[in-house]
């Protein structure tokens, strides 16, 4: 596997190396000793799927709060996805900072999103599929999320207007003054 940490401190894409031959190819997409070589979690408690029917659809911006912050690996298994992450890391140097990878089928890449870090994603095609394993088992007392929009962020989403849930339409801009606390994490 090759590492490439991102402008965001502690967020990595995570490329397989893949050995092909007539029959096709095979790569490792984990090791926990390689996370662990570059000080990422590796013990993942859960593992979760999302299918997406449309093209447009936008998931996010989730994160669960302090003391449940989880870190996650995020791959695309059908489809293509832009997948957004944004550090809400009280004191990080790219705290309030955003970016995007684009997660295909085809390119077998992943995106490790540390605690702390709000996630979403939209969908660049029909039918897709993203596959998560997670360093933190669910807390819905802890689930929270800010608004895909929040101006303060500025998040430049690919398909606008997007296709959103009730819920995550509904979330609110970040507080300015952080009144909820930290989110989770301390990278």
């Amino acid at each position: 596997m090759r590492f490439t940490e991102l402008a965001l401190r502690g967020a990595f894409v995570v490329a397989p190396e893949r050995r092909e031959d007539a029959r096709g190819w095979f790569a490792r997409t984990f090791c926990r000793d390689e996370f662990a070589a570059h000080g990422l979690a590796g013990d993942f408690v859960q593992c979760n799927a999302s299918f997406n029917a449309r093209r447009g659809t936008l998931r996010g911006m989730h994160y669960q709060r302090a003391p449940h912050g989880e870190a996650k690996l995020v791959r695309c298994s059908r489809g293509a996805a832009c997948d957004v992450l944004l550090d809400l890391r009280l004191g990080s140097a790219t705290f309030g900072r955003w970016q995007a990878v684009e997660l295909t089928a085809g390119n077998g890449l992943a995106v490790y999103i540390p605690s702390g870090f709000a996630h979403g994603f939209q969908t660049l095609t029909d039918n897709v599929e993203l596959h998560y394993q997670m360093a933190e088992r669910h807390h819905p007392e802890s689930a929270a999320g800010v608004r895909w929009n929040d101006r303060a962020f500025a998040i430049d989403w690919p398909i606008l207007p997007p296709i959103l849930s009730e819920r995550d339409a509904g979330f609110p801009d970040f507080p300015d003054d952080v009144r909820e606390g930290p989110v989770g994490g301390s990278n």
